[in-house]
């Protein structure tokens, strides 16, 4: 596979990732126990806004491969 081809394959899933992750994470956010505490909201809107790095770093360094 050509480097640009893993670069569409990448930025497309890197794109999907992105939606699904804010999706659950405004889904999450809206459950009662999170809602009522303002620490418990910090702390989660920290950790859901650096957590989608980790799943998206593979997914970079695949695309940043070399061509064979």
């Amino acid at each position: 596979m050509t480097i640009r081809t893993r670069k569409l394959l990448g930025t497309i899933a890197l794109l999907v990732l992105v939606v699904v992750w804010s999706l659950l994470g405004m889904t999450v956010a809206q459950t009662p126990w999170l809602a009522s505490s303002g620490l418990l909201q910090a702390i989660f809107y920290v950790l859901a806004g650096i957590g989608w790095v980790l799943p998206a770093m593979p997914i970079i360094s695949w695309m940043a491969r070399p061509d064979a």
